[in-house]
Order: C-alpha cells, then structure tokens, then sequence
C-alpha cells in the first residue's frame, strides 16, 4: 500500500524504518497479503485513512484475537467512523508485549523531521498520551543529524529522564534495556533518514516507541508527511566581496546632502576621516563633477568603466531599487553594495520593491551573469580599524571610535546594538565591527565564512534576531569551519520565545520550538551561545584579551569577602575553583607573611586578601597563583580601601601593567573585577590600556567564564 502525497501512513512507516534495520511489529493489510499470523493470535487492527493521525480517537483501533472475517468486518466498521477521509485499509499488527514501571514514564516520542532550516532532526522525548505534560518536566532531546553522531546522542539521552529509566539509573529501578540496543536503535534512526529523504518524507512521528521483553526499541504506531524536494538556490555572491568591504581601495557614496546631519552628509564625514588611499573617495552626485571638495560620478552608468569596490547607498528605497537594478543591467560598477535605507522586504514595504530586488539579483546569478554583492538593507553601518574607516550614520561627537586593530570581528543584525558595544566596549582591539541589516542578499553565515578566510580574526561574537531562509544550517557549517581553524564564536539570539520552547502538543515537530532547535544545532557547531547580554558582553572582554582562552579551573583572589562568596557560588562544573595543593598553601601562607598579612587572611581559595592588601600583596599572590594548576586568575579589586591608590596613575598605572606582566609571562589569562562607582573610571581605563580585561562585579567577570566554559 502507498501513500497520496501530502500524508505518509503507518503501513508505509513500517517499511521505511524496517528497510534501515529499525523494530517493528509484525504487520499485514487486509486482503492484500497473506498475514503472518497464527489463529487467535493476539493482535491490533489499525484502520488507516489518509489525513488520519490519531488513529484511536476515532474509534480506529481495535484489540482483539486473529480471526481474518471477524477483523475484516471490523475494518469495514472503522472505515465509516471515518468515510470524509480516503480509506488505506485495515492493518493488522501483531500486538507487543512491552515493559512497563509503575509510576514513571517508559514510552518514547520520536521524531524524523526534515527541517527547512536545519536539515535533519531526530527530536525524542517521553510519549504516550502523557507526552504533553512529561515534555514540560523532561523537554526531549533534539539531534541535528549533520552535528550529532548517534553515539554522542546515546551520550546525551544517558542523562535524560526516559534513558535513566530504561537504563536502570532512576532510584529504585532496574534496566529495562541497555546501551547497545540504544545505540544500535540510534544508529537504525540515522540511517532511515536516508530512505525518507529518497522518499519525499519530511516528517515521520513514532509514538510510542517502546521496549519490547527482550529490551529492543520497537515502534508501535508511525506517521508523517510528504512533500516535493526543496529547489535548488541560486549561485553565491562574488567572494570578493569581502575584502571590498572592510578593506575597500576605493569607495563612492551616494545620497550625500548639502544639509548637515543627514545620513548621507553624516556616513560621508565619518568616511573622511578614514585612511583611504588618496583619491579613493568619490560622490554619486548626477550633474556633477565635484561636490564638497570631492570628485563626483555623474551617473550610475559611468560606475561600468570606472568601477568601484564598495558603494554605499543612503538613498530613499525606490531609488535604491532602481540604483542596484541598473547595475545589474550594465553588468558592472560595484564589487559590494551597502544599502542604508528599509523599506525594501520589510514592514515599510509596501510595494514589494524587496521582492523585486530579490528576483533581480536570482535571476541574473542563476543565469550566470554577474551581480553586486548586497550588505542589508537597512544597514547602519560598518567599522574597520584598519583603515580607520567608519561608515555608520552615528556622528563622532556622539560616537568616538578608536582604531584599535585587534582579533575581534562583531556582526549584528541590529545596527544599535552594534553601536552600543562599541560605545561600552571602546578598548576592544577589532578586525571588523558590522551591521548586516535585513540580510536580504549577504547573510550571517556568507560573514562567518568571510572571517573564516582572515587570519586576523580570532574571535567573532554575533547578534542575531533571526535567520534568513535557509541560513541556520550554513550558519552552522561556517561555525564548524571556524571552530576547526581555532577561532572563537559567541552568539546572543535575540527574538525567543518561551512559549515556542515547551510542548504545545504529543507531535515531536511542536516539541522542538524554534529556540531550542536553533540553540541546539548552533551549540553542537561549536558556537558559545549567551543565555543575556550581560553574559555575552563579558565573554567577548575575555576573548578579547585572551583569544585562547580555556576555563576548567580558576583561582580567585580580592580584598571583599562578598567577591569571595559570589566566586565559591558561581566556580561549578566545567568552570571550577581550584583547590590548592598542600605545597601551594604552604607557599601562599609564606607569601601572606611576608606582606604582613598573617592571620588576618585565610590561605585558602577563593582568596580573600581583607582591605588590608596593598599593590604589592596583590602582586606577589597573583605571581604565586599564576604558578600553580589554575588555568586562569579573576582579580577582584574593590577600590574603596585606603590601601589601594586609585588616585595617582603613577601609582596605578605600573600596577595594572605589573598585573599584566605577570599573565603575560605565565601564560595564562588574568582578568580584573573592579566594583565601585564612575569616580574608578580612571582606574578602570589604566587596567584596560595594560591589556587586560575589566568588569564591573565579580559576577560579571564569572559570568563571562561560565558562558566561555560551555563551550563544545
């Protein structure tokens, strides 16, 4: 029996999954093949319609002895339960013996999605009619197939409600199966994806999966959807388009104003005072030959003989359209194209000019034929410190940037975001800072795969609020890409809901929201994923520093026995305080000595130094605990005490780059809390301007190091 399209029934379930080496019951429609079953043989009747998902709601199961004329009247009798439905027929299955435990759930959900977004999915979670309420207490797992392999999988539902019951690991119990048999079962799930791929399938539930007497995974019941395979998109933007952007040898922009304090008028002061080459500047300005000292291009057609690599646009959306249309047609002009202005696929357009724009750029692409590479709409702007170029439409008086060149690259789908990080975090060194606006044409994952090719970039820290179609799983693979280079990716993504997280229904497709799938698939890339913004600001200070860095065991030292507390909390898991050695208190009890501080300070971590520490305290117990298995050293610094100089940069200004010093040489990170109000701003800024990462609170600084330590 097969199946119409749109609907795959359990009859065309079962062979899927036994064609990949999966459990099923035995199983055989009326009338249209010998049933393997002996005469009174305990079986279920199944009638199966098209469209029919919850099949004993409508009195279409059956329980009962093997009688083929008593079944047969009894599938006639469920067909007008459900004639508005397209009958399949009567499916007799043998009826499974399974085990159970009073009181605890032993049924699986199981879900074989194809995701347009992410690929292949195999989400499990606890089933049975109880899988809404158990999906709250014990959210099932979900597996993105291209970043999981079944046996991390096993590793993972080891730990899990249902694995600890059918392993035997919940109090009380005994294993109901074992770990073979669930990996052989993961494996056979791997596998059938194959199959449903070749057969159109783009979800297959099984529910319930159970454990048969023998402790096999055996599914019960199982069925789905079917659809066309996914078209095949169009060809990638020039890849030049890179290099173009942040390091472009020449620039036009156009939209520039004689008014002051328009976008165009604000991006063009902003671009000036860049270190581009000389000349490398010009205004698209029709009618013109100069405008505000600088060379104009009369017209976009002239861009075809004398190109350009980078061409900002901060023009109204119609005429941004019509702008990138024409190029298009000429067939050349710009290398990238950055567009400021919305109004194009957005909710300001009303017109559909971002549809338009879109199908322009496939059209010519598919058809081989060249294209600009499109940065937005909707964009902000860009920072690149190594030319000192600043394109945002943020007027410097509001927003001074320091060209720092560093190993950081920021990308942002919000431009204010974006801006606000480089306000609050001006000491970051940076490759690259930009605003990808509505990612109508460059997407989040072309600009990781662009840093994953600059071997100045060593950390990249990315705001998102949404994926462009079909961009998570490229997201994923460039992530993956950078992970395997060396490279650091943290991620903040923003746009969640808790609703989309929690079961909303016993269909495994409802169970895996949105966030939870996302977060799964981007985690298992290798991706650092932020949880709030404080986390995120914290773990890019300490990457910024400290590109390397790797968090098991910290050591902590400050004079506030509150930092002392907060840090015993927060040090867990993967990012642990160290415990010292005999031979290392020993040594720390000499070195409290010699700064006179004998019991008045406990040689224990965390190391609570009491206001009566001065520089060189602090000095001699970081050079000591730098030297013992740490990987790592948090400084809190509470600068209220009368021990500590925090008036006289000569004092510490050789302190913050003695602290430095001491990492340096050690290698090994040392950050540095400083918890007191904006008169310690001053302070704050000589610890950066040493190199060394600075937070406001303790918390935040082991906030940072917790985010860092998840990392896969």
């Amino acid at each position: 029996m097969t199946s119409a399209a749109g609907f795959l029934h359990e009859g065309r379930a079962y062979a899927l999954l036994a064609a990949a080496g999966l459990r099923v019951p035995r199983h055989g429609f009326l009338g249209a093949e010998a049933l393997p079953f002996a005469p009174g043989e305990a079986v279920v009747l199944k009638g199966i319609a098209e469209g029919l998902w919850h099949k004993s709601d409508r009195g279409a199961v059956h329980f009962g002895p093997f009688d083929e004329e008593a079944l047969s009247s009894e599938a006639e009798a469920m067909r007008q339960r459900v004639a508005e439905l397209p009958w399949v027929g009567g499916l007799v299955c043998e009826r499974v013996a399974f085990q159970r435990l009073p009181g605890l759930p032993t049924e699986a959900l199981v879900s074989l999605k194809r995701d347009p977004e992410a690929g292949w999915l195999v989400v499990l979670g606890v089933g049975g009619l109880q899988a809404d309420a158990w999906a709250a207490l014990a959210p099932p797992l979900i597996w993105p197939l291209a970043f999981t392999t079944p046996e991390q999988a096993l590793a993972e539902l080891r730990e899990h409600w249902l694995g600890r019951t059918w392993l035997g690991r919940q109090r009380g119990t005994t294993a109901l199966t074992d770990e073979a048999k669930l990996l052989a079962f993961l494996q056979g799930l791997w596998r059938a994806t194959e199959g449903l791929a070749g057969a159109g399938v783009t979800l297959l539930e099984l529910n319930p999966v159970v454990l048969d007497d023998l402790g096999r995974p055996t599914a019960l019941d199982g069925v789905g959807t079917m659809d066309e395979a996914p078209q095949a998109t169009g060809a990638a933007p020039d890849p030049a388009w890179y290099q173009a952007l942040l390091s472009p040898r020449s620039l036009v922009l156009a939209g520039v104003s004689s008014r002051p304090g328009t976008v165009g008028r604000i991006i063009l002061e902003n671009v000036r005072r860049s270190r581009l080459p000389e000349g490398a500047l010009r205004i698209l300005k029709p009618g013109s030959t100069e405008f505000l000292g600088l060379p104009c291009v009369a017209s976009v057609a002239d861009l075809a003989s004398a190109p350009t690599d980078q061409l900002i646009v901060a023009l109204p959306a119609s005429q941004t359209l019509a702008l990138v249309e024409q190029l298009c047609q000429q067939g050349g002009g710009a290398t990238v194209v950055y567009l400021v202005a919305g109004g194009l696929g957005d909710g300001a357009d009303t017109e559909g000019l971002g549809a338009r724009l879109l199908a322009c750029l496939t059209e010519y692409r598919r058809s081989g034929r060249w294209t600009p590479a499109l940065v937005g709409p909707n964009g902000l702007g860009l920072f690149s410190p190594d030319l000192a170029l600043n394109t945002l439409f943020i007027p410097e008086a509001k927003l001074p940037l320091a060209a720092r060149p560093g190993p950081v690259a920021l990308v942002s789908q919000s431009g204010a975001f974006l801006i606000t990080r480089l306000s609050r975090r001006r000491e970051l060194g940076l490759r690259a800072a930009v605003a990808i606006g509505n990612q109508l044409d460059l997407r989040c994952s072309d600009f990781l795969r662009g840093f994953a090719t600059d071997p100045a970039v060593a950390v990249v820290g990315a705001y998102l609020e949404g994926f462009a179609p079909g961009d998570l799983p490229s997201t994923a693979m460039a992530i993956r890409t950078l992970r395997a280079a060396g490279r650091r990716v943290l991620l903040y993504k923003g746009g969640r809901s808790q609703a989309g997280m929690a079961a909303a229904s016993s269909h495994t497709g409802a169970l895996a929201g949105d966030h939870a799938l996302q977060a799964s698939l981007l985690h298992r890339a290798g991706a650092m994923l932020a949880e709030d913004l404080e986390a995120f600001d914290a773990a890019l200070a300490w990457l910024a520093c400290h590109p390397q860095l790797r968090v098991e065991s910290v050591a902590v030292m400050t004079n506030a026995g509150f930092e002392s507390v907060v840090a015993a909390d927060r040090l867990d898991g993967t990012c642990a305080g160290l415990t010292l050695t005999p031979a290392e208190t020993t040594a720390l009890e000499a070195t409290l000595a010699a700064q006179g501080l004998t019991g008045l300070v406990s040689a224990r971590l965390p190391l609570d130094l009491t206001p009566m520490a001065d520089e060189a305290a602090y000095l001699a117990c970081a050079r000591l605990l730098l030297a013992t298995g740490a990987d790592g050293v948090v400084v809190g610094l509470v600068p209220l005490t009368q021990r500590l100089d925090t008036t006289d940069p000569t004092v510490y200004g050789p302190f913050a780059e003695a602290l430095a010093a001491l990492a340096q040489t050690s290698g090994k990170w040392l950050g540095v809390a400083v918890e007191g109000g904006a008169v310690y701003d001053p302070y704050r800024t000589a610890l950066r301007a040493a190199g060394l990462p600075v937070f406001l609170t303790m918390e935040e600084a082991l906030k940072g190091l917790r985010l860092i330590s998840s990392e896969a």
